[in-house]
């Protein structure tokens, strides 16, 4: 079943696959390719999912995941270690 918490791995794989960094609409794009069935069928996630993958990337730049908006390159989000 598709949650919130499910738009952590979805990011960090999409931000892998492009390449370890990427504007938030190439993220998007990416997670829309691979998961647009289980969003299709999540519910009300389907209507909220681009906003909560916000909060996902948030919480994954929390974990150190992530780059800090402070240090990622401007308009890019980007894992910590690609």
């Amino acid at each position: 079943m598709v949650n919130k918490l499910t738009l952590q791995d979805w990011v960090r794989e999409a931000l892998k696959k492009l390449g370890g960094s990427a504007p938030l609409v190439q993220v998007a794009k990416q997670i829309w390719s691979a998961h647009e069935k289980e969003l299709r069928s999540a519910g009300d996630l389907f209507y909220t999912w681009q906003y909560d993958m916000r909060w996902a990337a948030e919480r994954l730049r929390k974990q150190g995941v992530m780059k800090t908006v402070a240090i990622s390159p401007p308009g890019l989000w980007a894992l910590a270690k690609s």
